[in-house]
């Protein structure tokens, strides 16, 4: 690996100071906060100013705001994003660490669809694939998503759509799925028990894109021969800290 440039360091720890920063900055702030000389600082930013990175703000002399070519930077990389990609390297590094079956889903009408799957090693797992279809009120990630829509939208998707079961344990009265759904935007997380399959229970937590919205749900899958409460709390907070990683791929602030 060759060495840190000191210059291109202090260049982008100016930048990188935005991100906890509502508005401006000025030289001092930045001298401040980093502890540089105050000629070097100076440089700094008006070099990042002459390549649009910073711009002046007009109304308050010796103050600077982020400049355009951070937004096409950021708008080149968002474009190269691959959800299925990445959620597929992030459901491998949770699976690594639970070694159940982690799943990441999208939300298609009032269905989801499994965009990334990686299996568990024990003998005794889900059997389940990428690209599969399933109704969104019977799993984790479904109810995770439905959730997660405004009530508008909510009550378009599921508008004249019967709630089908696929166990006994499937939710199929509206009012019921509208209480999970109310319970699972105030804990942020999703459990399904059974419902998907009879011998399977879930634990869902939302993925979120760079502009906050949930794009997507990550979930692990756990037969009921290793099911438990306390199970269910551990991979909550692992299916959480995994969606995390994957929103901040994404673009996401504050996701960890």
């Amino acid at each position: 690996m060759g060495r840190l440039v000191p210059a291109v360091t202090r260049a982008l720890d100016v930048l990188e100071l935005f991100l906890e920063s509502e508005g401006s900055l000025s030289a001092p702030d930045v001298i401040r906060r980093l502890q540089l000389p105050r000629t070097t600082v100076h440089e700094l930013l008006t070099t990042l100013a002459a390549r649009s990175y910073l711009a002046p703000v007009p109304e308050q002399p010796g103050r600077y705001r982020l400049g355009v070519r951070n937004h096409q930077l950021g708008s080149r990389y968002a474009e190269q994003l691959d959800l299925a990609a990445e959620g597929r390297q992030v459901a491998r590094e949770v699976a690594e660490t639970c070694d159940e079956t982690v799943h990441v889903a999208i939300l298609e009408d009032a269905d989801v669809i499994y965009i990334a799957k990686v299996d568990s090693t024990h003998a005794v797992r889900m059997v389940s694939a990428a690209g599969r279809r399933l109704p969104a009120h019977c799993t984790s990630v479904g109810k995770m998503l439905l959730a997660a829509l405004p009530e508008g939208e909510l009550d378009t998707r599921l508008a004249g759509r019967d709630l089908v079961a696929m166990t006994p344990d499937s939710i199929t009265d509206p009012v019921a799925l509208r209480a999970a759904l109310t319970e699972i935007r105030a804990r942020g997380t999703a459990v399904e028990h059974r419902e998907s399959n009879p011998d399977v229970s879930c634990v869902a937590a939302p993925v979120r894109d760079g502009a906050g919205r949930v794009v997507a749900a990550l979930s692990i899958s756990v037969p009921m021969t290793r099911w438990s409460e306390e199970r269910e709390a551990e991979l909550a907070g692992l299916a959480a800290k995994g969606a995390g990683d994957l929103s901040a791929r994404l673009g996401h602030r504050g996701a960890r």
